[in-house]
């Protein structure tokens, strides 16, 4: 059978356990999968295949791991998974309609985040790898930069950045992490958010996540900076849904410490593909790229903007408070004509 003039990888396990599909109609994704809206019997379901090549194997793993922890949620926060075929790297999920989210859409999202993050079990702890965070690679990388720029590190943040490294090194396991949940991979529907595409899926702390919203969503082609009103909304609505998940209040002593990290890594500047490539950090001072709403120097200058305050009078971090607010200065002396990253979502 095909769709759209590709061959529908739905082999006989799947047609024995759903029935034949029906009217296969290709629809648009990323370079690493293809994806069909398929007709079952009584329903209509999306058949998302991973294409072949290197990491294809492992991305599967974590998305049908990710999706069969979610699963528990007491609402639902991602797609039932119908059918696999690990042999073809395709699954079949339960088809959401999608709307337009609503202006305050961070609200839902950051509601729907918590209870995805609460799915987790430490059982869990063998079936997804465990959250990598910023090394020191990317200290050097981030001092070397503000070197290059003229901004001058004060003597304490050398300490303060390689401590920050050590803690997040350390941060409690005990969260299913999406791992790229960013505008798109979120589907608005009557009865709230669903998450969608999780290759990148690992076990870690809750507040890695959180921090998208304040940050700028690092891994994400869609960068916004939302109003402190909104943000606050969010973060209470994500609190309020932890502790009816967990029954206990939410932590959120990392969450700065979050925030800090996603500022020191190079490679949340450019698309996954380029991701462990080169430092691009150091390409800052003779490029700047455009991905998705706003280029690298936009997001950099709104990761200094937000650390910078976030950090202030910080006991552990306030050197790297002074430093984030010079070299978000001297980059836009240096650069005036860089915009603030849009505050609404396109």
């Amino acid at each position: 059978m095909r769709g759209s003039g590709s061959p529908l990888p739905y082999g006989e396990a799947l047609r024995a356990g759903l029935g034949e599909p029906r009217r296969p109609r290709r629809l648009e994704s990323s370079p690493r999968s293809r994806v069909w809206r398929i007709g079952l019997e009584g329903r209509t379901a999306v058949l998302k295949q991973l294409v072949a090549g290197p990491g294809a194997e492992e991305r599967y793993g974590r998305e049908v791991a990710a999706l069969s922890i979610a699963s528990r949620a007491a609402s639902p926060v991602v797609p039932a998974l119908l059918g696999t075929d690990p042999e073809e790297r395709v699954l079949v999920l339960e088809h959401v309609e999608d709307r337009r989210p609503a202006a305050d859409w961070i609200v839902g999202y950051a509601a729907a985040l918590a209870r995805l993050h609460t799915t987790a079990r430490p059982g869990d702890a063998g079936d997804l790898p465990a959250w990598q965070g910023p090394s020191g690679a990317d200290v050097t990388s981030f001092l070397a930069l503000a070197d290059i720029l003229g901004a001058p590190a004060p003597p304490e943040v050398t300490d303060e950045l390689t401590a920050l490294v050590h803690r997040l090194s350390r941060t409690p396991v005990n969260a299913l992490l999406h791992g790229d949940p960013c505008p798109g991979n979120d589907l608005h529907t009557g009865d709230g958010v669903r998450f969608i595409d999780f290759e990148q899926a690992s076990l870690g702390n809750g507040l890695m996540e959180l921090a998208y919203l304040r940050i700028g969503f690092p891994t994400c082609w869609c960068v916004t900076s939302a109003a402190e009103p909104l943000l606050e909304r969010a973060t209470g609505a994500y609190r309020a849904a932890w502790r009816t998940a967990t029954g206990t209040d939410l932590d959120e002593t990392g969450l700065i410490d979050a925030c800090a990290g996603w500022l020191i890594r190079g490679d949340a500047l450019v698309q996954r593909a380029h991701r462990g490539a080169v430092d691009h950090l150091a390409r800052i001072p003779e490029q700047d790229w455009k991905w998705g709403t706003t280029t690298a120097r936009g997001r950099l200058v709104h990761r200094l903007r937000v650390v910078a305050e976030l950090t202030v009078g910080h006991p552990e971090l306030g050197a790297l408070s002074t430093l984030a607010t010079d070299l978000g200065h001297r980059m836009l002396a240096r650069w005036p004509r860089l915009e603030r990253v849009p505050a609404k979502r396109p």
